[in-house]
């Protein structure tokens, strides 16, 4: 290591609300590591909150935190911490005015988890390339039709370092720590917590289709995946054979055969399972998640979500609110 690699950089995470132990402990503990393999401090950890108030976890941990606004200039990184609560994203938007001054000075921002949310929220992320936890994706879109996230696990852009959370920043704190101080230190560092396989940027968030849905015939597959990504608007049964190469009778058959499932009902389901992620982690009305899951109005789309989930996609919002509260 050079004497310019032994520089201190301070690691500022700045916790929202609710945010995800998990994703946190990944990114963070490797610098911890880095310090110990090092033997020296490379990397000082810095744990940040809006109003410098301490900030619990979702597990219910309270961390203690410094402003944002006051520590935030100091840091050489500062990483938004989220969880799966979309109200915790939107109560930080008082952050915004700090987060673009931190920017415009040289600090290097990124969002891990739904912490991407934040970050487009101020303006941070325009024409950039990013990713965010894939159950957020479809809300980012909603919330701002201009941004569109890549589903990877993690994304650098220059000054923009972006995570989809879980298990993903111990990938990508071995990338920026192999950046900065070569690759065999950052196996060291991967090597301390036994964590060998790592992924690439680009490595898959979910698991393949074919564990998602059961099945490993490729035409089910292929029809299945395209389903995913017509939620809005559904593509008809001759649609998706002609696609699929194959005839609507044979593929009738399929979804009968490995599915025990008809291509409607399973494209139905799909739909209302999307349905169900937007109730629960967007402000959109019942009509607007109804429109933006390809249903005709939002009497259908009620009448479909209480046929499958037993309530009205109301009562579950309600629910889903009261149990957040």
């Amino acid at each position: 290591m050079t004497p310019a690699d032994r520089t201190l950089q301070r690691i500022g995470f700045l916790l929202l609300p609710n945010f995800a132990l998990m994703s946190f402990a990944s990114a963070s503990e490797p610098l911890r590591a880095a310090n110990l393999v090092a033997g020296t401090q490379l990397y000082q950890i810095r744990l940040l909150s809006v109003d410098g108030h301490p900030v619990r976890s979702s597990s219910g941990m309270s961390m203690e935190c410094e402003s944002v606004a006051s520590v935030g200039e100091h840091c050489h990184t500062i990483f938004v911490c989220a969880g799966g609560v979309p109200d915790d994203w939107t109560s930080a938007e008082n952050s915004y005015p700090a987060l673009r001054r931190i920017a415009r000075q040289g600090v290097r921002v990124g969002g891990i988890s739904s912490g991407a949310y934040v970050l487009a929220g101020a303006g941070l992320l325009d024409q950039r390339d990013f990713t965010i936890h894939w159950e957020h994706a479809s809300i980012l879109r909603e919330a701002f039709p201009h941004l569109t996230p890549r589903q990877a696990r993690f994304v650098v852009d220059g000054d923009r370092i972006t995570c989809a959370g879980g298990v993903a920043p111990l990938d990508m704190m071995h990338a920026l720590i192999s950046d900065r101080l070569g690759q065999d230190f950052a196996r060291r560092v991967s090597d301390w917590y036994l964590h060998t396989a790592v992924a690439e940027p680009e490595a898959s968030q979910r698991s393949s289709a074919a564990e998602r849905f059961g099945t490993f015939h490729p035409i089910l597959l292929m029809v299945l995946e395209k389903m995913e990504t017509t939620i809005e608007q559904p593509l008809d049964r001759r649609s998706m054979a002609r696609l699929a190469g194959t005839s609507v009778r044979h593929l009738d058959r399929l979804f009968a055969l490995h599915m025990k499932s008809g291509f409607l009902d399973t494209y139905r389901n799909i739909r209302l399972a999307h349905g169900r992620r937007l109730l629960e982690q967007s402000p959109l009305s019942v009509a607007e998640v109804g429109f933006a899951t390809g249903f005709s109005s939002s009497g259908h789309f009620s009448r479909a979500f209480k046929m499958l989930y037993g309530v009205t996609p109301i009562v579950h919002r309600r629910k889903v609110s009261y149990k957040a509260s």
